[in-house]
């Protein structure tokens, strides 16, 4: 059995695999590591490049397109090592950056999973937005990282460079003990993409499990391969399983105070796309709810396999982290107060 299987599942990514995959394979090259690249039914020529060019790399052809989420999910189920890397065509990697990572999760076993610090590509000096320094989220469920709050970016100059414990680790490098990644079941397939690994990490903690960030590894993503933020899919997707993630981790009483409360600032949201002749935007957010609610039977049935959420994990912000940055002006990681845990 491998020590680490770093996989990157492709979709038609094969010029990301040109200009990637090289320093993958090149700074992977330890002791019982392989390189692993799953793809996705892809028809851009991704397959033969690999064939030819990349002999040294593992390869899992999939039949089709099954997403983020199936794609992991098929691939993974055929792998065998102590720890996987779910790693994104668009990500470089720097010499050593997977030795803090090993070292850290061979050192930790209360630890399920953890990620590097995760840097811009295109502006090195400034955090990625994916990722930054560790994911968090606030009581309605709001993702934000140390480093990247909403839509305000940090420049990294090493304010964050000490390990913490997170609230989930972002998917594009994702470190994570083959034993818990099974236990949890895997990733969501009905997510497809987006916020699946929050709700994976979010299943973790309620385990009892630890999720951390590790800044002495950094890698460099570039964001936005497969669907542009502009994308109305991707807003459907976000807001959709948003409410799925909600629905399956939360306490029960508070499924049915908080998800109420989202839907209407959802609502909201749509109707200020709406204003802004943004009328695909605005349709996205509806179709996330009439599709929430069509898989509330689906959902509850999961929920009874998920573990229960028997306490507050202290890297959930209190209040919204649309009041701090709204109102209160905190617009850095380094002025909330659950820096403090």
């Amino acid at each position: 059995m491998l020590s680490v299987a770093v996989v990157i599942l492709n979709w038609n990514g094969e010029s990301y695999l040109r200009k990637f995959l090289p320093n993958v394979v090149a700074h992977s090259a330890l002791p019982d590591v392989q390189v692993i690249v799953a793809d996705n039914g892809s028809t851009d020529g991704s397959l033969e490049l690999l064939k030819t060019r990349f002999p040294e790399v593992g390869i899992i052809p999939l039949k089709k397109n099954y997403g983020f989420t199936g794609g992991y999910n098929r691939a993974l189920s055929q792998v065998k090592a102590k720890y996987y890397v779910l790693l994104n065509s668009d990500v470089d990697v720097p010499e050593g950056w997977l030795s803090p990572l090993i070292q850290f999760m061979e050192s930790n076993p209360n630890a399920a999973a953890c990620m590097p610090k995760m840097l811009d590509y295109n502006n090195p000096e400034n955090f990625e937005y994916a990722g930054a320094a560790g994911g968090f989220i606030d009581w309605l469920g709001y993702p934000f990282c140390r480093g990247r709050i909403l839509s305000s970016i940090e420049k990294d100059m090493g304010q964050y460079n000490t390990p913490i414990q997170v609230m989930w680790a972002s998917g594009a490098c994702l470190f994570i003990r083959s034993t818990d990644y099974h236990k949890a079941r895997g990733l969501d397939d009905d997510f497809f993409a987006h916020m699946e690994e929050i709700d994976l990490c979010w299943r973790l903690k309620n385990m009892g499990r630890q999720i951390w960030c590790i800044p002495q590894s950094e890698v460099f993503h570039v964001g936005g391969g497969t669907l542009p933020n502009n994308n109305p899919r991707k807003l459907y997707l976000n807001y959709r399983n948003n409410l799925f993630m909600l629905f399956k981790n939360l306490p029960l009483l508070k499924v049915y105070t908080i998800i109420p409360l989202r839907m209407v600032l959802d609502l909201a949201s749509a109707v200020v796309y709406l204003l802004t002749k943004r009328k695909d935007f605005a349709k996205a957010v509806i179709n996330a709810h009439t599709d929430y609610i069509k898989a509330i039977p689906n959902l509850k049935a999961k929920k009874a396999l998920t573990p229960p959420q028997t306490k507050r994990h202290s890297q959930v912000l209190v209040p919204s982290i649309l009041l701090n940055f709204f109102l209160l002006r905190k617009k850095t990681f380094s002025k909330l107060s659950l820096n403090k845990h």
